[in-house]
């Protein structure tokens, strides 16, 4: 292959997480050496079918009238919560809160009744868990 086919698909795969480290109620770290993006994080919320964030939060994302009421209002939450909290509540809510319905973005492992299709999977990638928390991140107001 030559250096341009293989650099294209190097910038396509996706970015492996790397290991990460809770420290009290945070992931202080990404999970990737790469910043998040938070049009790509905006997207991601707004998109029931992939982040399924919408479906139980409401915020100040569209398409207001399919936003859930199971879930705290994000609105604000950047000015609530660091981007170390935000990260391990998206990465493993179940850490902190273990009856909570909020699916573990992250995990893969230790549950019970998972569909086939998302078995073994996380919900999203490591980059688009660090795109929904620089997203959330401005979400000051």
């Amino acid at each position: 292959m030559t250096p341009l086919v293989l650099a294209t698909l190097a910038a396509a795969a996706p970015v492996a997480a790397q290991p990460y480290v809770v420290e009290s109620d945070a992931i202080p770290r990404p999970l990737t050496g790469q910043a998040g993006d938070p049009a790509r994080g905006r997207a991601l919320m707004e998109d029931r079918q992939r982040s399924l964030c919408s479906l139980c939060h409401a915020g100040p994302f569209a398409p207001p009238h399919q936003q859930g009421t199971l879930a705290p209002d994000l609105q604000g939450i950047g000015a609530r919560l660091s981007e170390g909290q935000l990260r391990l509540r998206v990465v493993d809510i179940k850490r902190l809160v273990p009856d909570s319905i909020m699916p573990s973005y992250a995990r893969t492992e230790g549950f019970a009744r998972v569909a086939t299709a998302w078995q073994g999977k996380p919900v999203l990638t490591a980059q688009g868990i660090e795109d929904v928390i620089a997203y959330l991140a401005t979400l000051r107001d």
